[in-house]
């Protein structure tokens, strides 16, 4: 997608879901610029912590559905 590869990608609904592990911290930068390309094309971005999907899921697939 415009150069970048996502986690997830469900073109139905517009909605990139992106898994960050702790690199992230240090690349924020990067991952506003990628956030605004992508919300450019017109696409939702969600992001996780990989702690966050790891210790509560059912809290990540709840706010994945209310985004659907």
């Amino acid at each position: 997608m415009q150069g970048f590869i996502v986690d997830f990608y469900c073109r139905k609904v517009g909605l990139v879901i992106e898994v960050d592990g702790d690199i992230h911290d240090l690349q924020k930068e990067e991952d506003e610029r990628r956030e605004e390309v992508l919300s450019e094309m017109e696409l939702r971005v969600i992001r996780f912590g990989n702690d966050k999907v790891m210790k509560s899921l059912s809290a990540v697939v709840d706010k994945i559905k209310a985004c659907l």
